[in-house]
């Protein structure tokens, strides 16, 4: 995963200003002391709006101790001193937010760093077909819900074929999420393979295949409707 590396001007700590991570997945938080000072204690703070709350110390004396009742929801994933990470399982919608880690030393007080996890979702892709009289053609329809908004993309798999009637909406959905419908025609005689591909941000790319049947030839549908004018 691809993140810039913020580092703290007072603090000297290097930390990931973001840290994405999937919905229902773990996320790892880290910070590291650029230069070694002489820390008694590291402690996790979650920044709330009112204050912080603390999640986890270490110490070389107590070892890593997590803050009553969230002993399943995080935990140390590597422990010193000058360099500490923090794993938080099943991160959901209010796990996102920033974090601080601080170093407490004895000269300097308390050195602190900064780092901001931010969650991403993904459903989908979702086709639908049907057919359209004027124009005449296939529509194809594909959708995907997710946060940040999903990126949608239409192909034919036909090098001399290709959509008309291009269009896509956006709906913003109560949890946050939002649904991005992207509609468009197919004009092909014979039946033809298309894709969807979808994607939000760090999540790996999505495709999905199907087959679209062709048009009925114009000369057959002629010859249904003069046997049906006749009777």
């Amino acid at each position: 995963m691809m993140s810039k590396i913020f580092t703290c001007l007072v603090a000297v700590i290097e930390t990931q200003q973001t840290v994405w991570a999937a919905v229902g997945d773990q996320a790892s938080l880290s910070c590291q002391l650029s230069k070694t000072k002489d820390v008694l204690q590291v402690t996790w703070q979650k920044v709330l709006l009112d204050g912080e709350k603390n999640l986890a110390t270490y110490t070389e004396k107590y070892g890593s101790r997590v803050s009553a009742g969230l002993e399943d929801k995080m935990d140390f994933q590597y422990e010193s001193l000058q360099s500490c990470s923090m794993v938080i399982r099943k991160v959901m919608e209010e796990d996102e937010g920033c974090y601080r880690c601080l170093f407490n030393s004895y000269s300097e007080g308390a050195l602190i760093g900064w780092t901001c996890l931010k969650l991403y979702e993904l459903h989908g892709p979702f086709i639908d077909v049907s057919r359209s009289n004027s124009p005449p053609g296939s529509v194809v329809t594909c959708s995907a819900t997710g946060r940040p908004v999903p990126m949608v993309t239409l192909t034919v798999l036909h090098q001399n074929l290709s959509f008309s009637h291009y269009n896509t909406s956006r709906e913003t959905n109560t949890n946050g999420t939002v649904t991005v419908t992207t509609t468009a025609l197919l004009s092909a005689v014979s039946s033809t393979q298309v894709g969807c591909s979808v994607s939000v941000h760090s999540a790996a790319l999505r495709e999905l295949l199907v087959t679209v049947p062709g048009l009925k030839k114009t000369s057959d549908y002629g010859k249904k409707l003069s046997k049906t004018l006749n009777l």
